[in-house]
């Protein structure tokens, strides 16, 4: 099979390094310096760009080369020109190689190295960032001069005046035409390189599976079975049945019809029943005093005439519930309820919910644009309290309009200014600190004022240039100027709330927060309140979506007499759900919502001002029952301010699975299509999501679906967690990654109450173990299953503080992914083959790194803790509720993670430790890198070294494994998914193969991601594999001596010495140092290399476990025998004689 990797379009790569190329020019003070940076004719450029330009290679430079031994000063410019005429200004498209501070290099920039011409000046600089402008060939203009660095801030403000942007890095500063990330590995001199140590001992091993498996298969030309036959045509039809039509099929047309209209008739005597039945009679006689009722003839009329209808109405109309009711009551009396079908949406699961309860009460029962003009019968009715209809209609080529008037009850509104005129409260910078606990102290300070404008203070401060507090007291025009709009004003809120319940009419109040921390925070604060925190007098409740479903419930019921409802919510209470008995609103005038950072291609999930139809909204809950009052915490001015609509969700979500599907249903190119969408994302957004499909493998280069692309449309699961669960099928390691999956498809299942949130930790810990929150989720499950057939499941969630609703919707995911599986036949159904290799958890842990990539992050460790980083973000951080952010230390390099978010700082919200191996052979695609023994990963981003036979190793199985994965998968020819999913594709091939029949290969990869010890260590800088000085660490911290373990107990010493003598090496040499703990670390030296042991009692000790570690790195860990280490001495001399 060829080798795999990827041209440069196919891997990974960042939005700055697929927006550039490279162009390197030194400046001096000579008009010459801009000499000619027009490309030479038939240059390339990376495909993303609009002209045709191409890299440089510093290192074919000769004035670089000069300049680097110190040749090349400021008297130089001379010979300039001279040196520029031969130098060839243009190679390839993009060059792999490392510079040597350690970076890849930049693509599209100027680079300005230290010892170039440059001028010391603001105006020098202006000369260069005209040039830049001016340049239609360069994108940005890159310098890691320490001076210009120091002077970023004067740079940076005049390139902001000429239009363009800036970034200071590590160690460069960027000046660019287009926008900066927040982080650039190009940029980056410590971004993740790693070398790779294995055992002598387990390479011998898993070389003798590779080689058994490669001379079998070479025996037999390649003639497998005919299982593995791609091109027959009738298995799956034949074998199963599973895509055979019923047959009669058309000679039961006629049965069906009638068994239909049946149907009609039994519904239409039912409704009738229902309407006039007391309870019945009752209920419509509500509907009616609806203001959506009184519009009924109107809508329906509207309906029945035209394809696509908008409806706005005010919040309690009725349109949500009574609209469908309409529609399905007129075709049930027409005698066609049994067709009509009818899909209504909602965005939340709460909201979904009580209006699926709400319509089936009120029945009696105790339980888009291209594709229109193919189907007529389809109906599309739009509704929204908050809809911007004139928007809608005009998309829709003019659909009419129809407006619902509401009813509700005169609000009173008072902004912030007024609340500190009428209570006379004072703002101060103390009292708008809000106090998170001690556990969050990190939030308190982050309130402190900051250098960086949050969006959030941006908008304020613009607000206020053109705001008149004239009228106001001095008191609260001082309050105002110490306003802190980044506060969501805990302390303020209590004094509403007090006064409120002190003093003010009976009724409910509704707070609005931005998200579950604010909401458990403030609740902590008032039920410390004297007042507030007192049950007799205050009820406290919360709604947000993660609640369960019985405590949801509680919102919506009255309280006692004398008792005041107080609900904490976030923006879920602004729509569909409707607490009736709210007079009061405290509005924050924020909400965390999650955005998409294209540029940074990371999530987001930060507060931010919300729209002035959501603060109509909010306002508009405090007026249901009576009248009402509405405070908002932030002054009219701000309010003024806010953006009319919400940003709609495709423009602030990644979009991988949207891209999945337009391809799936043959809507054409991806661009294009989204290019006709309402409002059309970025395009940066879209080329993520493009690329991000190529790097898993679901579309090649021309943008088409694969074969593993048109299976993960078949799932209706992200991409990343449908590859998971084909790997898992295929090695046979099923259950394990069909529980993962599907407890990533639901809401956390672990519960973190907060008055007791220390034994809800402890009881999570116990599933914890080796580093895996995936692993943790498996084991809690498993535990379910076993307490559920004894009939104690709620028990079990009780005690372990697990969602009841949580395990039951991961079951139900579980038997529906394992059904669909069975569907698209890549299981039979057995469940003993399907889990032959279910025990294996290394095997699991390298399909849940399968799936997960490139979701992959970097373990450095240092002296106490260690560092996180990944390709997009730099440094991350572990979210607190995983089971990895509890480590101290974590035993492996990598770490994959399934989801990020970015609140304050970046966290990894879910995670799994993988070793080198694991990555290398489940990740994504491996290209060589300039000398032997070097890989690479993610268009360089992560590197690795090892010795070239290792690294051939890799390449080998790895080439091999993506054949047999390939070899799994049925050819599709013609794949239809719309067919697919009505059974009708029946040119799937049946993938039926006994994986087992290569057994030498996957006992060869269970063998190296089991036994791989992650001895590697990270290096920086790196540009050719070195194998100096590398320090192997135990992977087992002990800190008493080791006199009696591993290779060569008492006598490791004497046994070192011998196996280095007899392969011609000098003895070994032991240094000691004495740590704090007043106990001692050896470190032995031998051939160049560095051995490092663990602290024990006494330099003897430790001089002893240092020559043991060496010995069980030598060895692999095998046994020492004399006859051993007289193999192993031979080993050492043929190695030397090739050095």
């Amino acid at each position: 099979m060829k080798d795999r990797s990827p041209p440069y379009g196919a891997v990974y790569v960042p939005p700055h390094c697929r927006l550039r190329s490279l162009v390197s020019t030194p400046y001096c003070h000579s008009s010459s310096t801009a000499a000619s940076l027009s490309p030479p004719i038939g240059s390339k450029f990376p495909r993303n760009h609009s002209e045709n330009t191409s890299v440089l290679n510093p290192r074919n430079c000769p004035l670089q080369r000069q300049q680097r031994n110190g040749v090349a000063d400021n008297n130089n410019c001379d010979n300039l020109n001279s040196i520029k005429k031969s130098v060839p200004k243009f190679v390839s498209a993009y060059d792999d190689r490392v510079s040597e501070e350690g970076s890849d290099l930049e693509t599209d920039s100027y680079v300005v190295q230290p010892g170039a011409c440059l001028s010391d000046g603001i105006e020098e600089w202006k000369r260069k960032l005209t040039m830049l402008l001016h340049d239609k060939e360069t994108q940005e203009l890159i310098s890691r001069e320490k001076k210009d660095r120091r002077n970023f801030g004067q740079i940076a403000a005049l390139a902001s005046k000429m239009g363009l942007h800036s970034h200071s890095y590590a160690k460069a500063v960027v000046f660019s035409k287009v926008p900066l990330p927040n982080y650039r590995f190009d940029l980056d001199d410590k971004r993740p390189q790693r070398e790779v140590n294995l055992p002598l001992g387990l390479l011998q091993r898993v070389d003798s599976y590779l080689g058994d498996y490669l001379y079998q298969r070479s025996r037999t030309n390649n003639n497998f079975p005919d299982t593995f036959s791609r091109s027959s045509s009738s298995s799956l039809s034949t074998d199963d049945g599973l895509f055979e039509q019923p047959e009669s099929l058309a000679s039961s047309k006629a049965v069906m019809e009638k068994i239909l209209w049946r149907r009609s008739m039994q519904l239409r005597d039912q409704q009738r029943t229902w309407q006039d039945s007391p309870e019945g009679s009752k209920m419509l006689k509500f509907r009616k005093t609806l203001p959506a009722y009184k519009e009924k003839d109107a809508i329906l009329i509207a309906i029945s005439q035209n394809q696509i209808v908008i409806i706005s109405g005010a919040t309690g109309c009725g349109k949500t519930t009574q609209i469908p009711q309409f529609i399905l009551e007129t075709e049930i009396e027409s005698v066609r309820g049994a067709v009509c079908n009818i899909i209504c949406t909602q965005p939340r699961r709460i909201s979904a919910m009580s209006v699926s309860e709400r319509i089936a009460s009120e029945r009696g029962r105790n339980w888009v644009n291209d594709l229109l003009p193919y189907r007529p019968e389809l109906k599309l009715i739009l509704m929204s309290a908050t809809l911007d209809a004139e928007l809608f209609s005009s998309y829709f080529g003019g659909a009419p309009i129809l407006h619902i008037p509401g009813f509700t009850y005169p609000v009173q509104t008072h902004f912030l200014e007024n609340i500190l005129e009428m209570t006379g409260y004072r703002l101060t910078q103390c009292n708008q600190i809000d106090d998170y606990g001690q556990e969050k102290m990190w939030r308190m300070g982050k309130q402190a004022p900051r250098k960086r404008k949050s969006p959030i203070a941006s908008t304020v401060e613009d607000a206020f240039r053109t705001a008149d507090f004239k009228e106001y007291s001095n008191q609260t025009r001082e309050s105002l100027s110490c306003w802190n709009p980044d506060s969501i004003g805990f302390n303020l809120i209590e004094y509403l709330l007090c006064n409120i319940c002190e003093d003010e009419r009976p009724g409910a109040v509704l707070v609005f927060m931005t998200g579950w921390d604010d909401i458990s925070s403030l609740k902590d604060k008032l039920q410390a309140h004297p007042l507030l925190g007192d049950p007799s007098r205050v009820l406290l409740l919360t709604c947000h979506g993660s609640m369960a479903s019985s405590e949801q419930r509680l919102i919506f019921d009255e309280p006692e007499d004398g008792v005041r409802k107080i609900v904490l919510a976030t923006n879920i209470a602004e729509t569909s759900i409707t607490i009736n008995d709210i007079v009061f609103v405290l509005d924050c005038g924020k909400a965390k919502e999650s955005s998409y950072d294209a540029l940074n291609n990371t999530p987001c999930l930060l507060p931010s001002w919300i729209s002035k139809v959501s603060a109509q909204q909010r306002r508009g809950r405090a007026g249901r029952v009576q009248p009402g009052e509405c405070y908002h915490l932030y002054p009219r001015c701000v309010y003024d301010a806010f953006a009319e609509y919400q940003l709609p969700e495709i423009l602030r979500t990644p979009l991988q699975s949207l891209c999945l599907q337009i391809k799936s249903l043959k809507l054409g190119s991806i661009s294009e299509f989204l290019s006709r969408a309402l409002q059309s994302p970025e395009l940066l957004a879209v080329q993520n999501a493009i690329e991000y499909l190529k790097i898993i493998g679901a579309l090649d280069q021309n943008e088409n679906l694969t074969v593993l692309g048109r299976y993960l449309t078949m799932l209706p699961v992200e991409p990343k967690l449908g590859k998971m669960l084909i790997l898992g099928a295929i090695l046979n390691c099923l259950d394990p990654v069909l529980t993962v999956v599907a407890s990533l498809s639901v809401r956390e299942p672990f519960l973190m109450p907060l008055d007791k949130k220390d034994l809800a930790e402890a009881a999570k810990s116990q599933f914890s173990g080796d580093y895996s929150d995936h692993l943790a989720l498996v084991r809690a499950y498993e535990g379910w299953k076993v307490a559920e057939r004894d009939l104690s499941g709620y028990e079990y969630c009780w005690k372990n503080f697990l969602s009841v609703q949580s395990m039951k919707a991961i079951d139900s995911l579980w038997k529906e992914f394992f059904s669909l599986l069975m569907d698209t036949g890549l299981v039979d159904g057995n469940p003993t083959t399907c889990n032959a290799w279910s025990h294996d958890e290394y095997l699991v842990r390298a399909v849940i790194c399968y799936g997960l990539y490139p979701g992959i992050c970097s373990i450095v460790h240092n002296e106490k803790s260690f560092s996180l980083k990944t390709m997009e973000d730099g440094q991350v951080l572990l979210h607190s509720n995983s089971v990895n952010a509890r480590e101290s230390k974590i035993p492996y390099p990598w770490l994959v993670f399934n989801e990020k978010i970015k609140v304050n700082t970046v966290f990894l919200r879910d995670s799994t430790a993988v070793s080198d191996s694991v990555l290398l052979l489940f990740g994504g695609s491996i290209s060589k890198g300039d000398a032997d023994g070097h890989l690479k990963m993610l268009g360089g981003y992560l590197e690795f070294y090892m010795q070239p036979a290792v690294a051939e190793m890799y390449e080998s199985l790895r080439r091999e494994l993506d054949e047999l994965i390939q070899t799994k998968f049925p050819a599709v020819q013609g794949f239809d998914i719309v067919n697919f999913c009505h059974g009708e594709c029946g040119q799937l091939l049946n993938p039926r193969m006994d994986i087992h029949m290569h057994h030498e290969l996957l006992s060869a990869v269970r063998l190296l991601v089991s036994d791989d010890q992650c001895y590697g260590r990270f290096v920086f800088g790196c540009q050719v594999f070195k194998p100096s000085t590398p320090t192997v660490l135990a992977t087992k911290p002990a800190l008493i001596s080791r006199s009696d373990s591993g290779p060569g107990g008492d006598n490791s010493k004497s046994q070192l010495q011998t196996l280095l003598t007899r392969a011609g090496y000098a003895s070994p040499c032991y240094k000691t140092r004495q740590l704090k703990n007043n106990q001692f670390r050896a470190t032995v030296e031998f051939n160049g290399m560095q051995i490092m042991g663990q602290p024990c009692n006494n330099k003897k000790s430790a001089e002893k476990d240092a020559a043991a570690e060496a010995l069980q790195w030598l060895t692999g860990g095998t046994q020492t025998s004399q006859e051993y280490i007289n193999h192993m001495s031979m080993f050492l001399k043929k190695s030397k004689r090739d050095h």
